[in-house]
């Protein structure tokens, strides 16, 4: 049996694909923007419930250096864009305007420098390829959790700090409080608490040295930081933000797990046992055992979306699943009108989307009930 999938929008980017990375659509329903960055540029256009385009005008953020090595977030109000560069996080306004900034330690390599400014290092060619944090604005939009490479300017937490967490205000650029991420990071990722403004995920990269995962609260004066056990990536919140969504380190492991780290019961995954090999896979064949990819998440309170298309790649359609947590039937596969050709990304209400193969695209989708 199977899942057919529905399409209900395409949605073209508002950036040419050879200018720009590829379009995403991002926030929880009712506040949905299709964004793209491109080197001079963040686009960011707001969504109805449709995801047609809501009436007004389009939303433009000049971007202040490259976007090579850098992350970015837009509020969810698209009133302001913040940029997670090198050496410093700063907000843009739509005029261009600069609202704040707050410097940090350098993240290229081993440079111990805190750079004044993007022009100080932009022609250095050890800085070319920059490892990078990142930024994420609070469910009201008005926090800025920022992952960064200390220390800032006013000086480290300790001698054995390497990246620090912040929390900032979005109005003015004040640090309300930071920690210890205790981590070396070559990348990260920020996913808010779908209700409240006060937690924070904290998804870490550290290439094949693993993926530390932190869970931040703030209570107004200080910031606790949950280390959770395991090498976790964090894909998805449920929109109560009372699951997580994650994915082993090696890719083996699928679990939904409360913000504590445990894994509700009976909600874990192996990928060799819960998902058939690929059809198109050669039965003599060991090398090729199925792997979880890093994406997917949550279509509503209790449905995921995964997909294993890494470990298909060789041997034609790449395959998504749906799995019911409240049921024992296992993961079902979705079948597409036409074949896919990346992960999917969890929009919520029930929704998910895919790029077109030449990523100028973004196609949702819904699940329209079983089949065969």
């Amino acid at each position: 049996m199977s899942v057919r999938a529905r399409l209900r929008a395409t949605v073209p980017a508002l950036l040419s694909s050879s200018q720009a990375g590829p379009p995403e659509i991002t926030g929880p329903p009712g506040r949905r923007l299709l964004v793209q960055r491109s080197d001079e540029e963040i686009v960011a256009r707001p969504l109805d419930d449709a995801f047609a385009a809501r009436a007004g005008a389009t939303v433009r953020f000049p971007a202040p250096w490259p976007r090579r090595g850098d992350t970015w977030e837009v509020a969810p109000d698209a009133t302001l864009a913040v940029f997670a560069g090198a050496h410093a996080v700063r907000a843009v306004e739509p005029t261009g305007a600069t609202r704040w900034e707050v410097r940090h330690g350098c993240w290229s390599g081993g440079c111990e420098e805190i750079h004044e400014s993007y022009a100080s290092y932009a022609d250095r060619r050890d800085h070319r390829y920059p490892e990078s944090g990142s930024v994420g604005f609070s469910a009201d939009g008005r926090l800025v959790w920022a992952h960064v490479r200390g220390p800032l300017p006013e000086g480290e937490l300790s001698p054995d700090t390497a990246d620090e967490w912040l929390v900032i205000d979005a109005e003015d650029g004040r640090v309300l409080t930071r920690a210890d991420a205790e981590a070396v990071a070559a990348g990260s990722a920020h996913l808010p608490h779908p209700t409240d403004p006060a937690q924070m995920g904290l998804s870490i990269g550290e290439g094949q040295d693993g993926a530390p995962l932190r869970w931040g609260r703030w209570d107004g004066k200080e910031l606790t930081v949950d280390c959770l056990d395991g090498d976790l990536c964090l894909l998805s919140l449920s929109p109560s933000g009372e699951r997580l969504m994650t994915v082993s380190h090696d890719q083996d492991a699928l679990a939904v797990r409360d913000s504590r780290g445990a894994v509700v019961a009976s909600l874990d995954w192996d990928a060799g046992a819960a998902i058939p090999r690929h059809p198109e896979a050669p039965a003599d064949e060991d090398e090729s055992p199925v792997c979880w990819d890093w994406a997917g998440g949550f279509l509503d309170e209790t449905t995921l979306i995964a997909s294993t298309t890494e470990s298909d790649e060789d041997y034609g359609q790449y395959r998504h699943w749906l799995v019911d947590t409240t049921a024992s039937h296992g993961f079902v596969p979705v079948d597409y009108p036409s074949s896919v050709s990346c992960e999917p990304t969890a929009l919520g209400g029930g929704f998910w989307s895919t790029l077109s193969p030449s990523r100028d695209v973004v196609h949702v989708w819904s699940a329209d009930g079983p089949e065969g």
